[in-house]
């Protein structure tokens, strides 16, 4: 990569960054956002709530430790990544390291982005961008390698139902022996699927826009996805439908906002999202705290909580709402991730929760 060719990451307020081209050499277009995560760049990349997005990594050195081999475990899960696809349209880093080692690793970060036409761009001082989004917001911006034309406008991706284009096509049934869940997918990390069946769930997969509500099931599970939740309201309409039994619920990132619409509160848009794996959480009515992963850039306003919800979590660095609950049935949500994947695990213990309300 020392000889490769110049490239230009530009924001649609007109800053623009110089960097060398790395993975795929082309151009790319999305919403521009960054995650404080200093590992875990090949379970971000394959997360599907950064479709739609540039990923701008604000840890120095990335691809040290190169990217796993493509292995599918005998679940039909990919064994080390969150679904089989990269997702972010572009990737920002300082330095991408040329050469890696680890016992996991087949493969560069550079190769790996390359056999997946996603385009990268190394060099940039991340920490200026970092502080430009922070003080601007999320913005849309591109990559545009040395040599290519191309200008703004651009799409604005929350103006699309990224939701419809990540989520699976039609029910996928994961068999366990334990209690039926209904998976709902806006984009599910398969890190969520593996926490289920880890503790012997009998899980079924549909799609967002799937009617659950005539199937026979002991409790809904709602997963993270990407994207403005204002255009799943075919899902919160089923959702309020489900609200109307005492089967439990629970919704993570994604899913949390839109069981919070369905319920009858309001979602917003935050200024730059909340990505990492460092977001400490507090429980309510309490001083416990938690250190989270998070990807999104909505969130719940907590005011507008109708009687009967109550906040259940709150950030610490913003005061957001981190999660919901119903004070009398068993719905409750969070917008950080419990399954971690790459961590922290601190939370994983709301997936025993849930299951044990079954």
């Amino acid at each position: 990569m020392n000889d490769a060719a110049g490239a230009t990451l530009r924001l649609a307020n007109g800053m623009e960054f110089r960097g060398r081209s790395f993975g795929y050499v082309g151009p790319c277009d999305g919403e521009v956002v960054f995650s404080t995560a200093m590992v875990g760049y090949p379970e971000s990349l394959t997360d599907p709530s950064y479709a739609g997005q540039i990923l701008c990594v604000c840890y120095p050195l990335v691809g040290n430790y190169g990217v796993p081999a493509d292995r599918m475990g005998a679940d039909g899960l990919s064994v080390d990544f969150e679904s089989e696809h990269i997702w972010p349209r572009g990737l920002v880093v300082s330095d991408c390291s040329p050469s890696y080692s680890h016992w996991n690793a087949a493969r560069s970060l550079d190769e790996w982005l390359r056999e997946h036409r996603v385009p990268g761009i190394s060099g940039v001082d991340t920490r200026a961008l970092t502080q430009v989004l922070r003080d601007q917001g999320a913005m849309t911006g591109m990559i545009v390698p040395d040599g290519v034309e191309k200008s703004f406008p651009v799409p604005d991706p929350s103006e699309e139902n990224l939701i419809a284009r990540v989520s699976c096509s039609g029910p996928i049934h994961y068999p366990g022996p334990g209690k039926r869940v209904v998976l709902v997918d806006f984009g599910v990390k398969h890190g969520i699927i593996r926490c289920l069946l880890r503790r012997g769930a009998d899980v079924l997969r549909v799609p967002w826009d799937y009617d659950f509500t005539g199937l026979d099931y002991d409790g809904l599970l709602l997963s993270n996805g990407p994207g403005n939740p204002e255009h799943a309201e075919t899902a919160v309409q089923h959702i309020r439908t489900a609200l109307r039994e005492e089967r439990p619920i629970l919704g993570i990132c994604m899913g949390h906002q839109l069981l919070a619409r369905a319920a009858g509160a309001k979602t917003y848009k935050l200024l730059f999202g909340h990505r990492g794996h460092n977001q400490p959480v507090r429980l309510e009515g309490s001083t416990r705290c938690f250190v989270t992963s998070q990807n999104h850039g909505f969130a719940v306003d907590a005011a507008s909580l109708p009687e009967g919800w109550e906040p259940w979590f709150t950030n610490m660095n913003d005061g957001s709402n981190e999660g919901i609950r119903h004070a009398r049935l068993p719905f409750r949500s969070v917008q950080f991730h419990p399954e971690a994947a790459s961590g922290p695990v601190d939370t994983e213990f709301l997936f025993d929760e849930f299951l044990s309300e079954l």
